[in-house]
């Protein structure tokens, strides 16, 4: 049984990595295999908040069903991804700040 949870943690280890990539092109407007599914969403951008949450609900599965079977997930994200992940709500905040290259600037003057 020791191998097949080794074979389960790096399968769920690979499955969160894809799925944040999904998530992380679904932010950027970069394409991705929902674009395949759904080719009218290139030509009705309004759509694209649907995308993005559709690749944040396959994200928290992942997360979920990491968290089930005991396999770690938050190395794969900064300590504030985490905190998002962990909340669970796709905020303006989580859009605006995932990167966290906004907040991190100081200002001069």
């Amino acid at each position: 049984m020791g191998d097949n949870l080794n074979l389960s943690a790096e399968f769920f280890s690979e499955q969160l990595n894809d799925a944040k990539i999904h998530f992380e092109r679904a932010l950027d407007c970069k394409h991705t295999e929902f674009d395949d599914l759904y080719p009218y969403m290139i030509e009705h951008p309004q759509f694209f908040w649907y995308k993005r949450y559709v690749a944040w609900s396959e994200l928290l599965t992942i997360v979920n069903v990491c968290d089930k079977l005991g396999i770690s997930w938050e190395n794969s994200f900064t300590e504030r991804q985490v905190e998002y992940v962990r909340s669970r709500v796709m905020s303006s905040k989580v859009l605006d700040c995932w990167y966290e290259t906004n907040e991190s600037r100081e200002h001069v003057g």
